[in-house]
């Protein structure tokens, strides 16, 4: 059985202290909501603060992006010993931010990958179409392409540890959704390429999240889809009301 996994991602957002605040104010509203599991993915300068203030909480903490080089002349990067080393379980990797912004190319997304594994990471791998390749209906091949070039070289023991975002590029920050029906859909083109590269069973067991602006409002309707297991959450991650409204839409 897969478990929904609702991960807030902060973005470039929040303070030591406003993070150690939101937490204070999210514990409370979840506690005992242990149908799914609960992440923040902070600012790396927020990342002890996090697991400091969550302690003893069911929440975890995880990174917005790592390195696959261990050291080295990489200004502004971090490795993934260092998000060990300072508390972090999970990172997000491929988000389109990155891809977009910073230059992150699915190769890179498979080095920062594969490293993330290796040094004992969960990894939030991010997909998704841009609205050009939604409306020429190219969707389908865009993410099973991503999904063959980010994951080549992980093992099947290794996809354990690795949860799939759906983020479909044009519904980021941008107000649009997906219907449940158009997310539903996609996920279940990301299963059936897991399934045809490591088998029907671990297929099955990979957990799926929605990741294209997900809020307190639509939630519940995305989250009741087969294959939607969970959100990537950006504006209501940063609202301790909503995202517990969120959470609360898991364990229904």
């Amino acid at each position: 059985m897969r478990r929904y996994v609702i991960a807030g991602n902060w973005k470039m957002n929040n303070t030591p202290d406003a993070t150690r605040a939101f937490a204070e104010a999210l514990a409370p509203k979840i506690a005992g909501k242990d149908g799914c599991d609960v992440v923040l993915c902070v600012p790396f300068v927020d990342i002890a603060a996090a697991v400091e203030a969550t302690r003893g909480t069911r929440i975890r903490v995880g990174a917005q992006n790592v390195h696959y080089e261990p050291k080295g002349a990489y200004t502004g990067e971090i490795s993934a010993e260092m998000l060990l080393a300072v508390g972090a379980e999970y990172v997000i990797i491929g988000h389109s931010e990155r891809r977009t912004y910073f230059g992150e190319t699915d190769a890179t997304v498979n080095l920062r990958t594969k490293a993330a594994l290796a040094a004992g990471l969960k990894v939030i791998l991010c997909v998704g179409e841009v609205k050009e390749q939604r409306l020429s209906g190219i969707t389908d091949e865009v993410v099973r392409m991503q999904i063959k070039l980010d994951l080549a070289g992980v093992t099947a023991e290794e996809m354990k540890n690795v949860i799939i975002a759906y983020e479909p590029v044009w519904a980021i920050g941008t107000g649009l959704t997906a219907t449940p029906e158009q997310a539903d859909e996609t996920c279940g083109v990301i299963r059936r390429v897991l399934g045809e590269l490591y088998g029907a069973e671990i297929a099955g067991a990979t957990v799926i999240q929605y990741g294209g602006s997900m809020n307190e409002k639509n939630a519940a309707d995305l989250l009741g889809k087969e294959n939607v297991d969970g959100g990537l959450i950006g504006g209501a991650s940063l609202k301790p009301d909503a995202f517990a409204v969120i959470v609360e839409a898991a364990n229904a």
